[in-house]
């Protein structure tokens, strides 16, 4: 089983799907948003945390930039009801700091902002979550991250998270409007979110 990869981005394509380039060999990596857009250039090199999935008819891998953000992979699939996919969509609309104390404060109005989960969903998540999600607890950084520097953007956040799109392939122009529109709607949010939200309306419009 792939535990880790250390190699080289050779292709990103989707707001969540990457070869990475290990010694020649490329593996295709499935990745939530949040890892996605920290992802460097094409060319750069990168560390992803694997959780191997094998079924009878695949073998996936799903990467995540942090350990933290893999165990509240982990922690999602054991959900009823919540698959590798759903648990994917769930981090690309909510880092692990962000489910944590979504979690923890019994948000459901908060979980209901990520695609496809509806209120019951939200609730069966909180519920089941409820014993499980002290595990990321162990990460003090973690826990500050989802209170202050999550949601304390820099000065900059808009001019960062258009950069990011840039990088991720967007047009300068197209990159503002897209930042411009969920700025709007999110006052106050760090590049992390305007960059996530931005690339959510674009799967939604597709």
């Amino acid at each position: 089983m792939i535990g880790r990869l250390t190699g080289i981005v050779a292709e990103k394509s989707s707001p969540n799907h990457a070869i990475i380039d290990v010694h020649g060999v490329g593996y295709n990596v499935e990745l939530p948003m949040s890892s996605f857009c920290l992802l460097p250039a094409i060319g750069g090199e990168v560390v992803l945390h694997i959780q191997h999935i094998l079924r009878e008819d695949a073998s996936i891998l799903y990467g995540f930039m942090s350990k933290e953000e893999r165990e509240a992979f982990r922690i999602l699939i054991k959900v009823t009801g919540i698959g590798p996919k759903s648990a994917i969509v769930i981090l690309s609309g909510l880092t692990a700091s962000e489910l944590y104390h979504v979690v923890q404060a019994e948000d459901i109005n908060q979980l209901t902002k990520v695609p496809g989960i509806g209120k019951k969903t939200a609730e069966r998540l909180i519920l089941e979550l409820r014993d499980k999600i002290d595990v990321l607890a162990g990460s003090e950084s973690l826990m500050n991250a989802g209170k202050e520097d999550l949601f304390a953007p820099p000065v900059d956040a808009s001019d960062d998270a258009v950069l990011a799109l840039v990088a991720l392939g967007y047009n300068q122009t197209n990159a503002q409007k897209m930042v411009k529109a969920v700025a709007k709607e999110e006052t106050g949010a760090s590049v992390d979110t305007l960059v996530r939200k931005a690339l959510q309306n674009i799967m939604r419009s597709k």
